[in-house]
């Protein structure tokens, strides 16, 4: 049944990315994985309920494996590199999924949105507290940006798929820690203007 699920939230997932969350009945669901659209209410009690499981496992999927790496990776540089390729893996492998999440937050349910949003805040923490260890002179606010600011250049790569896989991890992982190693450097010349 676990495998039916995913099997079901894979489609959707995709169909969701192509069309947005509105455009896609659960016809249509039904259809890309060979059943009815009501046969998925075996499995889902609404499109609402599918959108926030999809949601909700990416979420809890990235902050286990942010705390995964944390827990086994004592030096903070080796950490944010760790941190970086796990991310690539992840929106290389999952395009249809960082789609959906980047456009259809706002329509899941209140209490699924609070909890996608509790479990990102989680992993963003994870992220801001590598920068600020492996950066020299970073202080919080700026690691919080440039935080945000990889996730968005990480995250871009439904969009920007020209290379093969594997040069495309090369190329997102080399500018990722290339923008994230130049936060110390922004935030020291931030200092010196605010300081004359």
């Amino acid at each position: 049944m676990g495998s039916r699920r995913e099997q079901i939230l894979a489609a959707a997932a995709e169909l969701f990315a192509r069309h947005g969350f509105h455009g896609v009945g659960i016809d249509e669901i039904g259809a890309a994985v060979g059943v009815s659209g009501p046969a998925l209410y075996r499995h889902f009690r609404s499109k609402d309920a599918m959108l926030g499981e999809m949601l909700t496992s990416i979420s809890e999927v990235l902050l286990t494996g942010g705390l995964e790496r944390r827990e086994r990776t004592e030096d903070p540089a080796k950490l944010l590199s760790e941190l970086v390729a796990f991310q690539v893996d992840f929106a290389l492998d999952n395009p249809a999924l960082i789609t959906v999440q980047e456009r259809n937050l706002g329509n899941l349910t209140e209490p699924d949105r609070r909890k996608v949003r509790a479990l990102q805040r989680r992993y963003v923490e994870v992220w801001v507290q590598a920068i600020h260890d492996s950066t020299p002179g970073v202080d919080e606010p700026t690691a919080r940006a440039a935080a945000h600011a990889a996730f968005g250049l990480i995250n871009s790569t439904p969009h920007s798929r020209y290379l093969g896989r594997d040069g495309m991890a090369t190329v997102l992982k080399d500018m990722a820690i290339g923008a994230l190693s130049s936060a110390s450097g922004e935030a020291k010349s931030d200092g010196d203007s605010s300081a004359t």
